[in-house]
């Protein structure tokens, strides 16, 4: 393996390299900085999160600007600001010796006039997320027609954040004759369509295949019933006293749910989300960096581009619905040589999800357990006892040490033992004293439909159908609504024109039927039935959709009922099946699982033809809307059923 001071750099940089703990450079930084330092191509780098990329491209610029000009010759670009902020410290510390490089950060959430005076002082290295520097571009308040050098850093990111309008506009105004430099850790085809436009003879480095995962990471999954899945993410945590990680969500109100849920369970944790102001992001961050607490919650966008050194573990409480979203995330551990663990909380209906992960980054996923109660504090109590064991005694104790041992002259070793961990771990100890045992059998596991247990569902029948304007959506909210507990397993919903069938777990509950005395659908009781009959699962009902687990879309039956599978969200949360915005817009997510609401949904053409035809499409409320050229029968017909059960 090469040296740094085999590749060229000269000896200001490698001092202060030398002072970071640098000693050979890392795969990703030996192939890229002759190709930069020569000066001859564009380039396209693809390497995983922790790989040193930011090294790789900042010590050949650092090395080729003229610190004589206070142009801006190098501009770097990030999709988000810690990241940008990163990357900026990054570039500072290499640049210590060398006295007249000017390295400036320019991002939004900050005061935009300060960094305008800081750009008119003059800046050699730029280090932009791409919104404000637009701002900057269109208050004339930099220019970039001098620019030498363009980084895109991460930039799969910034098109999956929406950047690509922006970047468009910037490259623009840039030179056709700088050198354009991009690092990505996965390859789509808008980085492709990126790449093809603005580098020309690009030469193409890759460390590893395209989007493949680090070989540092191991991947590893736990497969419970949806409701279970928080109480499956507390225990994993529990297990692990050392725990050092990130927790990813899909919104920005699963993220604060789950933080509040593990703090009022005794979790040193925070949650990091796009409604967070810049201040308080870094009050968490500064938080988090110095291990205060344990455990970050975040979104995919708030956590690009974190600066946090030695995870053990990321944890998906959502899986993400594309697999560079899955590469980023599991990135965030098993940096700079290190070992770490990306852990898959999922249910039945994400198996599927897991196995087109691992066929795209040609990694095999591992199986485990739900921890029990035992293994819990098991885990917890070895864990103190070792800490206990390795404490170096305190010369201050002395002077106690005396009163003590004959405080406690008359204790066994053993009885010691038990009172100090009694005394230290006895909520933990009578929680977990006992536990239901959260895993799901092989059947279940493997999906195999025959062997499943459907025994543990009721079917019942609601009066409302198809013609009323029901979907499996309002089932889903009025069980929620009504039941008598939050996070209800439903298992398939059939929705006839005049009638609907779903089937409940009602295990434990006596007289379901009895809740919905005073529900109603947009002005129609909403009369429930229990029936004795099951949805057949083989024969003419293949139609029908599988038990639990939320579709995306429904198959209609032969017997003419639209046949929907769709559990309600983790914990009582409203899933109406759409799919959303990666930070928790509303109209965007596909159903929040603990408690948070998506309210989009989806009037296509289809479906509104499959309907009677009196209806155009529903808002994102669930409320009918008319069309203007509807007949009055659909009226008369829907007020003739209204009155008539009213009546009986």
């Amino acid at each position: 393996m090469e040296n740094f001071e085999n590749l060229g750099l000269k000896s200001e940089l490698l001092k202060a390299i030398g002072d970071l703990g640098f000693e050979t450079p890392s795969p990703i930084q030996e192939k890229v900085i002759p190709v930069i330092l020569s000066k001859s191509e564009d380039l396209v780098a693809l390497a995983q999160t922790g790989t040193g990329k930011t090294a790789a491209f900042g010590l050949p610029l650092l090395q080729m600007i003229d610190t004589n000009t206070n142009d801006v010759q190098v501009l770097v670009l990030s999709p988000t600001r810690e990241l940008c902020m990163q990357i900026g410290s990054d570039m500072q510390k290499y640049s210590k010796y060398m006295k007249k490089a000017k390295v400036i950060c320019v991002y939004g959430g900050t005061d935009i006039r300060k960094q305008i005076k800081e750009i008119k002082r003059g800046v050699h290295i730029l280090v932009a997320t791409p919104g404000r520097l637009c701002d900057l571009i269109n208050r004339k308040a930099i220019s970039v027609e001098n620019i030498k050098w363009v980084v895109l850093d991460e930039a799969d990111e910034m098109l999956n954040m929406g950047f690509k309008e922006d970047l468009n506009y910037i490259l623009e105004y840039t030179p056709k004759e700088r050198k354009t430099f991009l690092f990505s850790a996965t390859m789509p085809r808008e980085v492709e369509r990126i790449a093809k436009n603005y580098l020309h003879g690009a030469e193409q480095i890759s460390v590893g295949k395209k989007n493949q995962g680090a070989d540092t990471v191991s991947h590893i999954y736990y497969q419970v019933r949806a409701k279970d899945c928080y109480e499956a993410l507390h225990r994993i945590i529990d297990c692990k006293p050392d725990m050092y990680a990130i927790i990813f969500t899909r919104t920005r109100m699963d993220a604060r749910d789950i933080s509040r849920k593990l703090q009022k369970d005794g979790i040193d944790c925070d949650a990091l989300h796009g409604d967070l102001s810049q201040a308080q992001r870094d009050d968490v961050m500064m938080q988090f960096r110095s291990k205060r607490l344990k455990v970050l919650v975040a979104t995919d966008v708030a956590a690009r581009g974190l600066d946090v050194d030695s995870l053990t573990h990321v944890i998906n409480y959502n899986l993400p619905d594309d697999v560079e979203s899955y590469t980023h995330r599991s990135g965030r551990t098993g940096r700079a040589g290190k070992e770490g663990i990306s852990v898959a909380i999922i249910n039945s209906r994400e198996k599927g999800k897991v196995r087109r992960i691992e066929k795209n980054l040609n990694k095999k996923f591992e199986y485990k357990d739900v921890p029990n109660g035992e293994e819990v504090c098991s885990a917890q109590l070895n864990y103190y006892a070792d800490k206990l064991y390795n404490t170096e005694s305190k010369d201050t104790l002395e002077k106690y040490e005396q009163a003590l041992f004959e405080k406690f002259d008359d204790l066994s070793k053993e009885d010691l033992i038990k009172k100090m961990m009694s005394y230290e771990f006895g909520k933990l100890l009578k929680k977990y004293s006992q536990v239901n045992d959260l895993n799901l059998s092989a059947d279940d596991r493997t999906g195999n439909r025959n062997a499943r247990d459907n025994s543990r569902f009721t079917l019942f029948q609601a009066n409302v159908g198809r013609d009323d304007g029901l979907r499996a959506g309002d089932v889903m909210s009025l069980i929620n609504q009504f039941a008598p507990r939050k996070g209800m397993d439903i298992g398939g919903i059939r929705i006839f024109e005049n009638l609907t069938k779903f089937e409940v777990d009602v295990t434990g509950v006596a007289d379901f039927v009895s809740y919905f005395k005073t529900a109603e659908y947009q002005g129609l009781p909403f009369v429930l039935t229990q029936l004795e009959e099951v949805f057949s699962r083989e024969g003419e009902d293949r139609g029908s959709s599988r038990r639990g687990g939320r579709r995306d879309s429904s198959r209609g039956s032969r017997d003419g009922g639209r046949s929907y599978s769709s559990r309600g969200s983790r914990d009582g949360g409203r899933s109406y099946s759409s799919r959303g915005s990666r930070d928790g817009g509303r109209g965007s997510s596909r159903g929040a699982r603990d408690g948070g609401r998506s309210d989009s949904r989806r009037s296509s053409s289809r479906d509104s033809n499959s309907r009677d035809r009196n209806y155009s499409g529903r808002d994102s409320y669930g409320s009918s809307r008319r069309s203007s050229g509807d007949s009055d029968r659909g009226d008369w017909k829907r007020k003739e059923r209204s009155f008539d059960r009213k009546r009986n």
